[in-house]
């Protein structure tokens, strides 16, 4: 296949159109600035991180890596304005944001130059996105890990609904972990694929290894969508999920479910190794991850692959 170029690679400055997820627990400067000299774009996940810890990230990335990478900042983080003042401080290219209102930074980070992309379940968010002047969108489909829209909308019905709203790029997310998937949400529309629990799956992600093992170990059905009464999240079942499926199969009030969830419950699960009581977000697309695997070789066997079928189908 010739040398690829469409407006996503364009605009980020990268060789092929793979997005790596900026996931809490999982996505540091290792895998980012990995995935970023394979040939894709890598993102730093904020969301679990200090301000200075995301100062620290940044300029190690950095040094790791020559190419475009940027950074994920979850808009409803209670220190956001201090990763918006380093993340402008620090000269950081590419921002995608996520989980808020894409008006209140976006004018600001572009008034800096930096490209804004932000991250959304439907096409209504779409299109609030592209009037705040978003330079792209990720639409991200219920089988998506972490956090996730209400409205539960599958990647192969929201991909071609935000296409036929929106005039920006679109990159589509949720249950794409190799070639052939990425193929399909081309072909629906998308300009690009943002890619993350294949990527937790890395020997670069900083989660635990007991976390990545578990992945690995997962079949179909066993993660499910959680916490709809608070902000929706997919998590992998274990004890600590029984124990929300049963307080909310007895009517728990939300601040019931906010006291089980606790403080700390996604660090102790991913990041801790605590697969009992700890909270374990990942996309149901864990099922076809059977490998650890290098983040160079995941970008270029989705990339490989893709490119055959991409070729088979020019013949």
């Amino acid at each position: 296949m010739q040398p690829f170029s469409n407006n996503i690679t364009q605009l980020f400055g990268i060789e092929k159109p793979i997005i790596q997820a900026g996931m809490i627990w999982a996505s540091g400067w290792r895998l980012a600035s990995a995935v970023s000299n394979a040939g894709g774009l890598g993102i730093i996940g904020s969301g679990s991180m200090y301000p200075e810890v995301l100062k620290e990230h940044i300029q190690k990335c950095k040094a790791a890596t020559s190419k475009p990478f940027g950074v994920n900042i979850p808009l409803l983080y209670p220190d956001i304005d201090k990763h918006i003042k380093t993340i402008i401080s620090e000269k950081v290219p590419i921002v995608f944001s996520s989980a808020g209102n894409p008006k209140i930074y976006t004018a600001a980070l572009k008034a800096e130059g930096i490209i804004v992309v932000h991250v959304v379940s439907s096409s209504k968010f779409a299109l609030k996105a592209q009037d705040a002047g978003c330079d792209a969108v990720v639409a991200e489909g219920f089988e998506a890990g972490g956090h996730n829209g209400k409205e539960e909308t599958t990647s192969f019905i929201l991909i071609p609904s935000v296409k036929q709203k929106v005039k920006i790029p679109l990159i589509a997310a949720g249950g794409i972990a190799t070639g052939r998937q990425m193929f399909a949400a081309m072909a629906l529309g998308a300009d690009a694929v943002q890619v993350g629990s294949r990527f937790v799956a890395s020997y670069e992600a900083s989660c635990h290894q007991n976390f990545k093992k578990a992945i690995i170990s997962a079949g179909e059905g066993d993660t499910q969508l959680s916490l709809k009464a608070l902000t929706p999240v997919r998590l992998l079942k274990n004890e600590f999920y029984e124990k929300v499926k049963q307080a909310e199969n007895n009517c728990a009030s939300t601040e019931e479910l906010k006291i089980l969830l606790g403080r700390g419950r996604a660090k102790k699960g991913m990041f801790d190794g605590n697969m009992v009581e700890g909270e374990l977000e990942i996309g149901q697309v864990s099922s076809q991850i059977n490998h650890i695997l290098s983040a160079e070789d995941i970008v270029n066997e989705l990339w490989d692959e893709y490119c055959a079928i991409a070729n088979s189908y020019r013949k």
